[in-house]
């Protein structure tokens, strides 16, 4: 009788226990670095463009530095931030490797809209907000140097991109060399007028760049490859259908409208990085070096991978 207790409540017991569930698939989730510009919006176009088993977590940061640090400290995945950092960082001999593109054009030298100032030549003793160590920078210290002016010959002032449009519009400065949707911005408030796009240059229109850690590219080439086709799909489509940039531009970054109308006409998407990308960004790294913002070129044997993309590219 003992034994048929002992069995009735062992029975009963089990009765009550959850029935047992299928585990359900596990995801992975890649985590990606993205500016609070129109530049880096592709990444909030991501999840409809994401295969089954992976979630893309977008992380916004402020400024390129804070970007390329979090790919350094693995803090992200990946990241997009200007070329001008990817090189500050891999000269210093941080494990940053470009892997894709992320945005071309984006600049933008902006003046008050009566101001006489018409051309670059006409910055000359002026107040021109730039701000240090940026890929704006060195696009206008070639500019001024190709129109026989330097850094000497107008007066820096050290803004932040998101400052640029107030300071102008205060009278603070004369010029700004800005970055989109600050331009936008002075266009569509009537405060500002475009001097000149920037990209007269050897380096094109070379702006932002996909970067990771080495160690990713390395043990995680998998995950590379998955992200990239998310960013290659993303970034078609934005481009494709400009009304959904502007719209989600609006969402995430808080402008009007209007201004990111006037700014995405100067915002190129994209994700190919070949032999021109690269050329441009060792003229790029040379300028920074003749400027001093460097104390060597990079290594850039290690700083482009970019096999993912190239293949990419021949598929197309």
């Amino acid at each position: 009788m003992l034994h048929r207790r002992q069995f009735l409540v062992a029975a009963a017991a089990a009765a009550t226990l959850p029935a047992p569930s299928v585990r359900a698939q596990s995801t992975t989730t890649i985590r990606m670095g993205a500016l609070k510009l129109i530049h880096s919006i592709a990444p909030h176009f991501y999840e409809q463009f994401t295969p089954a088993g992976y979630k893309v977590e977008v992380i916004p940061f402020e400024s390129p530095t804070e970007g390329k640090n979090a790919v350094v400290t693995k803090s992200v995945d990946f990241g997009m931030f200007g070329i001008a950092a990817a090189t500050l960082g891999a000269a210093a001999g941080e494990p940053i490797v470009v892997i894709a593109s992320a945005c071309n054009k984006g600049m933008a030298v902006v003046a008050g809209k009566n101001s006489p100032i018409a051309a670059i030549k006409d910055l000359k003793g002026k107040r021109v907000a730039i701000w240090p160590g940026s890929t704006q920078e060195v696009f206008i210290l070639e500019r001024l140097r190709m129109e026989g002016l330097s850094v000497k010959d107008i007066t820096p002032v050290r803004i932040s991109f998101s400052e640029m449009h107030l300071a102008l519009a205060r009278g603070d400065v004369d010029a700004y060399v800005g970055a989109e949707p600050a331009p936008g911005v002075s266009l569509a408030t009537g405060v500002g007028k475009i001097v000149e796009y920037p990209y007269g240059t050897a380096m094109g229109a070379l702006n932002m760049i996909f970067g990771a850690h080495r160690d990713t590219m390395a043990q995680k080439p998998e995950i590379a490859r998955v992200i990239l086709d998310i960013h290659r799909k993303a970034s078609d489509f934005a481009m494709a259908n400009r009304e959904a940039m502007v719209a989600m531009a609006v969402s995430k970054l808080g402008q009007k409208k209007d201004a990111i109308e006037a700014s995405a006409p100067n915002v190129d998407l994209t994700w190919k990085f070949g032999e021109t990308e690269i050329a441009q960004s060792k003229t790029y790294a040379q300028h920074m070096l003749e400027l001093k913002q460097i104390r060597q070129l990079p290594d850039f044997a290690t700083l482009f991978d970019t096999r993912i993309v190239a293949e990419m590219a021949r598929q197309a």
